[in-house]
């Protein structure tokens, strides 16, 4: 018999010291070995493993921390209590969660950027960075330079955040991983709910519903009832005090696109969210305050076109733009900038920022972005390419196993369709039984008591006949014994006159009740024949009820169909050149199908910005409304905006630069 488990056995029966014996003993090895060592990732992890199984939550946290510096485990939310040979703790944040991580004093900024990265699954390592905070200054980690030599702050736990550093010029074509775009939802949504990207009204419902539909999956009424986004935090607050609206009908809105999403999977859901947040003007923009050789305070916008200037009061139109390709050469000195053009005739253009530590930011933005800009016009990489290819692989088995998801569901909703037709028709089969079993049993009723009438009819015919004919004896007898005198002879002719008109009286009656016995005796006839009838229907409607069910019991769930089978076999897929030749036209059908959606969706965006015109309060309007509402009354979009600008020479851009 096992051993019951208590504090000082497991359930196995064996004694706990002897698991803790052994993970100490790894725990010596641990000082003698590298990480990297293969026998000892295998036994670390066993030992990590069989601790986990102990129930001792301090013995767990002790073997999950571990495992964790041998970058064999990454725990989220678990603080760590001390280690020898790790000298400071890092909690990295990646947007929805934060990760406890224990740093080797040698380690450099890409030691543990990549370990964030191989935790996350991540590829598209370029796009990212680690970023903190010292003295209300955002930094970056830089990858060859050794953590601890950061000016981090001293306190434990170090926070970095894990952040994208670079955005994309066109976030369909260029994010490739599923978790990119996961990373890059998350970053932008929170950006705009807390109003670092401006973001218009009836795009931020749109946006909504695409938030929820990556969250909750497709809209089903029976399960999203009114209020289920009462706790979600979908709109700015900018947006939801700029009407008089309630959250009902905010969530009636938000609600009437989502269910229009239905089919989307998630990561179809989030991409769609990052193609319209693309196109809003604060995108993937990072600010300066800086000066000109005039003094003028200006903002300086670096994104993954190039730069841009901007009025302080307007962050949403930038007044001169410089695309990445019209740059040669970025550097500073101090606090002074200074950007060379491609062309060499043409002179170059300083500006003064507020730190030093800001101008080296804006260094990393500039070099990181230029790389970024010529890499997208270049043909892509051994590596990108492949990814490519597995997202496209892994995009089209997708798409075929939504589809045959949906055939499955179809197919089951049919079955249960065919099997609810059944049920009603057996329910409405069983209601006409009862009605024809009802009718039969007062059928019965009314022949028992048609029987009963009759045979006390045709007792009182007999009746009557019996004193009809004792009548006529009496006559008989009266005649035969009449008295001779004429007073006797008068009284018995009265006597016979009264018995005879008796006599016919009661031969009506007697005829009357034979004819009424006659009638009851078809009535009778006719119930008897009307029960006959009513049970044959009976017999037909049961006979009709007992086929109906068994074929609802066959049709309704048949064992051998597909649909029912929820829980199919793995699938393998060899793509071939057909396979891929149709993708590409799916391809080419999808973006015209989407050109078509677009135009669509500007229409109900303009429809449901006429709806809530009405309830806007207009001294609630912030400078960024007025500007929108400007750009948006002229025609003026981003990207058009950017263009017109750049149709300028550079050399008539920078003068007008220097001049502002």
């Amino acid at each position: 018999m096992a051993q019951p488990s208590n504090c000082f056995h497991r359930a196995d029966g064996r004694p706990k010291w002897v698991w803790h014996i052994r993970f100490i003993w790894f725990m010596s090895l641990f000082t003698l070995l590298p990480p990297s060592t293969s026998w000892f990732y295998e036994q670390t992890s066993a030992a990590a493993e069989m601790q986990a199984q102990d129930c001792s939550e301090d013995t767990v946290q002790f073997a999950l921390l571990l495992s964790c510096f041998c970058h064999l485990r990454f725990q989220q939310q678990m603080q760590f209590d001390s280690m020898e040979t790790c000298s400071e703790r890092t909690s990295a944040g990646t947007g929805d969660r934060e990760h406890f991580l224990g740093l080797w004093v040698k380690w450099k900024g890409k030691d543990l950027f990549d370990l964030v990265c191989r935790t996350l699954g991540l590829r598209e390592t370029w796009f990212f960075g680690l970023q903190y905070t010292i003295k209300d200054t955002v930094a970056w980690l830089k990858m060859d330079k050794k953590v601890l030599d950061h000016d981090v702050p001293t306190e434990e736990p170090v926070t970095f955040h894990f952040l994208a550093k670079f955005y994309p010029e066109n976030a369909e074509e260029e994010l490739v991983q599923e978790i990119t775009q996961h990373l890059f939802f998350l970053q932008v949504k929170k950006q705009i709910l807390d109003e670092k990207i401006y973001c218009p009204p009836e795009a931020s419902v749109l946006l909504a519903s695409y938030a929820v539909q990556a969250k909750y999956g497709d809209y089903d009424p029976n399960v999203h009832k009114r209020g289920f986004l009462a706790q979600e935090e979908l709109l700015p607050k900018r947006v939801i005090n700029l009407y008089q609206m309630t959250p009902e009908m905010w969530e009636e809105r938000i609600t009437a696109w989502y269910a229009e999403h239905r089919g989307r999977a998630r990561d179809e859901a989030e991409m769609e969210y990052l193609k319209i947040a693309q196109d809003l003007e604060m995108y993937g923009v990072n600010y300066f305050a800086i000066r000109n050789k005039k003094g003028t305070e200006l903002l300086l916008g670096v994104d993954a076109l190039g730069l841009h200037i901007y009025d302080p009061d307007n962050r949403l139109t930038p007044k001169i733009s410089f695309p990445w390709n019209e740059i040669r050469n970025i550097s500073y000195s101090d606090k002074e900038f200074t950007i060379k053009p491609l062309d060499k005739k043409i002179d170059v253009f300083k500006f003064n920022s507020s730190k030093l530590r800001v101008n080296k930011l804006i260094l990393q933005l500039c070099i990181g972005n230029h790389d970024l800009f010529m890499r997208r016009r270049k043909a892509d990489s051994l590596e990108v390419q492949q990814m490519k290819a597995q997202a496209r692989e892994e995009k089209a088995r997708k798409q075929m196993e939504r589809q045959r998801l949906a055939r499955e569901k179809q197919m089951r909703e049919e079955a249960e369709r065919k099997r609810d037709e059944l049920e009603r028709r057996l329910m409405q089969l069983k209601e006409e039984a009862t009605m024809a079993n009802e009718a039969l049993m007062r059928s019965e009723e009314t022949a028992d008591l048609l029987a009963e009438k009759a045979q006390i009819t045709e007792e009182e015919a007999k009746l009557l006949a019996q004193k009809a004919a004792e009548a006529e004896q009496e006559m008989q007898r009266i005649k035969a014994t009449a008295i001779r005198t004429e007073e006797e002879k008068r009284l018995m002719e009265q006597k016979v006159l009264e018995a005879e008109m008796l006599a016919l009286k009661m031969a009506e009656e007697s005829e009357r009740r034979a004819k009424e016995a006659d009638q009851l005796k078809q009535d009778l006839q006719e119930a008897r024949e009307s029960e006959r009838r009513a049970k044959q229907k009976l017999l037909e409607i049961t006979s009709k009820s007992s086929y109906t069910s068994m074929n609802s019991s066959t049709t309704a769930l048949p064992t051998d169909l597909p649909s029912f089978n929820l829980i199919s076999e793995s699938l393998s897929f060899d793509f071939k050149d057909t396979d891929m030749k149709r993708l590409s036209m799916e391809i080419e059908k999808e973006k015209v199908e989407y050109m078509e959606k677009s135009k669509h969706l500007q229409e109900q965006l303009n429809e449901l910005k006429t709806e809530i015109e009405a309830l806007k309060l207009k001294e609630r309007e912030t400078a960024l409304d007025i500007l929108h509402n400007e750009n948006a009354s002229r025609g003026n979009s981003k990207h058009n905006t950017i263009k017109k600008l750049t149709l300028q020479s550079t050399k008539s851009r920078v003068a007008f630069f220097e001049e502002l």
